[in-house]
């Protein structure tokens, strides 16, 4: 391997591997939490899965918010000017709570209603609605810690939001085998089961603590973020309409994209409880590796709009290439990586056979996506948006899966009757097209633009 090609990596990595690290132990909490919970069957892994999909399309909106406000966050770092990163990292936090709150008043008000719109099955509704109703008051805390990691991820401070997924991650452990299961001493029960309650309150206080933890180090340390309030949410008036037009389309293209991820859960749990559980667990299963893309994503948004900001486009272009080059040949290595782990989910989840069985050949499937899965995410979070083409990347990201993947799935489970794997390949159909549209935009050059000009 060439000297040049050793630097760009040990460059991505840098920036990477806190943020792989971060989503890898995230992953591996949700993993945890699965098994636990399917010590109690099916019902409640489908409850707490489908109760975690409003937080998930939450998240995703947030994301979106934060996606956005990096593009300006980067670049604006690459020219130096602390003044633009603070505007920025306002209209992200506003809006990340503003969304927080109202997936709170949804979620803690009519819990009942949301988990229906994924399942019928009255025991589902009724558990997914307590661990609703008693998660919800994190999504606040959530939403800072979201708003503000991500800024410190653009201005290259990728570690802060790492220490505190870490200590998130213990307590959230910790409480969780306590409050699932009790604590027994000497025969005594000190704290009694409370199951999919529990877990709900296990995750409440580890987000609250992650919220703080990401906060106080960057101000105790004098971070160049850390800046006081009145200067973060300084009203700009003739910023704000520029910061609309390029960072709306990156929360439209989230917020459909992760109603379309959600919108795939209630396929499947249309098409039997089993089939969403066995889809629940593979999730669970792939996001372990999945963590390994996102952060290669999020480090190549980074580098691009950085040098996008240094005025350096053929070094942003450069970039672009090795990344795609890259994580082509990443999604097919470490994609392989699900086969052992397929072959032992008996280990880990006490479920009906069936239900291992379909998972099993999920993941199979998911073995072979994997590389598009890789293009796709570098070429729409890394190269397109960090560039501020997020037109583009929102008709390739959302158009194909509203248009062919999901009409596909649902007929495939309403009118065809197809079999649960033939299910999983409709859903998945959108992934050859974005990819092949993806890698044309990126040899054509016109994805790049600097924004803060």
């Amino acid at each position: 391997m060439e000297h040049k090609d050793m630097k760009f990596l040990k460059t991505l990595f840098v920036i990477a591997l806190p943020i792989i690290l971060q989503n890898f132990l995230s992953s591996l909490v949700n993993m945890l939490d699965t098994i636990m919970i399917g010590q109690f069957g099916e019902t409640s892994i489908v409850a707490v899965g489908l109760g975690n999909q409003i937080f998930f399309v939450m998240n995703i909106m947030m994301f979106g918010i934060c996606s956005g406000g990096s593009i300006f966050i980067a670049q604006y770092w690459g020219k130096k000017d602390m003044g633009g990163v603070h505007r920025s990292m306002g209209i992200t936090i506003s809006c990340s709570t503003i969304i927080a709150l109202v997936f709170t008043i949804a979620a803690g008000f009519f819990p009942e209603f949301c988990i229906s719109l994924y399942s019928k099955d009255p025991d589902v509704i009724k558990n997914g609605a307590v661990y609703l109703r008693t998660v919800c008051p994190c999504y606040i805390f959530t939403g800072i810690s979201i708003a503000f990691g991500n800024a410190l991820r653009s201005t290259e401070r990728p570690k802060i939001p790492m220490i505190a997924t870490i200590v998130s991650v213990l307590v959230n452990t910790s409480l969780n085998y306590i409050l699932i299961f009790g604590l027994n001493l000497n025969g005594t029960m000190i704290i009694p089961s409370m199951e999919i309650q529990g877990a709900a309150i296990a995750t409440v206080c580890a987000r609250i603590i992650e919220m703080i933890v990401c906060l106080s180090i960057p101000y105790a340390k004098k971070y160049e973020v850390a800046a006081p309030l009145n200067q973060i949410f300084k009203r700009q008036t003739g910023f704000f309409p520029r910061y609309i037009k390029v960072a709306l389309p990156v929360f439209i293209n989230e917020s459909l994209w992760g109603t379309g991820i959600s919108t795939q859960a209630s396929i499947y749990a249309h098409a039997g409880t089993d089939v969403i559980a066995a889809y629940n667990i593979t999730s669970t299963i792939s996001n372990l590796i999945w963590t390994f893309f996102i952060g290669c994503g999020n480090a190549a948004a980074i580098l691009i709009g950085k040098a996008i900001g240094e005025a350096d486009h053929q070094m942003a272009q450069k970039l672009a290439n090795k990344l795609t080059a890259f994580m082509t040949g990443a999604g097919a290595t470490l994609g392989l990586l699900l086969i052992p782990l397929a072959l032992k989910l008996e280990i880990f989840y006490k479920v009906d056979a069936d239900v291992i069985r379909m998972a099993q050949i999920f993941l199979f499937i998911t073995v072979l996506l994997y590389p598009m899965y890789a293009i796709n995410m570098v070429t729409v979070v890394g190269i397109c948006r960090s560039g501020g083409d997020t037109i583009f990347a929102l008709l390739i990201d959302v158009g194909f899966m509203w248009l062919i993947s999901l009409p596909l799935g649902w007929c495939a489970v309403n009118f065809w009757n197809l079999p649960f794997w033939a299910i999983f390949l409709c859903v998945a159909s959108e992934n050859p097209l974005k990819c092949t549209l993806g890698l044309y935009r990126l040899k054509s050059g016109k994805w790049l633009h600097d924004v803060t000009v």
